[in-house]
């Protein structure tokens, strides 16, 4: 297991999003972009796939703590932080849009009553334009 995956256990167990996690390191004044983090998450094969060195999670950890348990002058409870937490992404998972499931695609026309056989005679085509000979001056 490498740090990626250990990045990643965090992350989703504790449902962070990339900007949480750009507030986490900066507790711990450590500077990291949003398309960084996006690297490290992305699969070992993409190829803007990117190491997780142990810094960089060693500072992730080191913000972690500070952000669930506080400073020792300012503590924090960290159940509270995480329900907390949790609150927010159901809000905004109930925030979102539902999107349809995908079963049948169902279509917005009305289907046409089954029609009579056609007759084997095919009815004669009407002539807009009569035939016109042009006389250019050849034979």
């Amino acid at each position: 297991m490498n740090n990626n995956d250990i990045f990643k256990k965090l992350r989703v167990a504790l449902q962070l999003r990339d900007d949480q996690i750009v507030e986490i390191m900066q507790l711990v004044d450590f500077r990291i972009s949003t398309a960084e983090i996006g690297a490290f998450f992305r699969n070992a094969d993409h190829p803007k796939y990117m190491d997780c060195g142990d810094q960089v999670l060693r500072n992730f950890l080191n913000g972690l703590v500070i952000h669930l348990r506080g400073t020792k002058e300012n503590p924090k409870n960290a159940m509270d932080v995480i329900k907390q937490n949790q609150a927010e992404v159901k809000k905004n998972i109930a925030d979102k849009p539902k999107a349809t499931a995908k079963t049948a695609p169902t279509n917005d026309f009305k289907k046409k009553p089954a029609s009579k056989p056609k007759s084997k005679k095919p009815e004669p085509k009407i002539q807009v334009v009569e035939k016109v000979k042009f006389k250019n001056g050849k034979k």
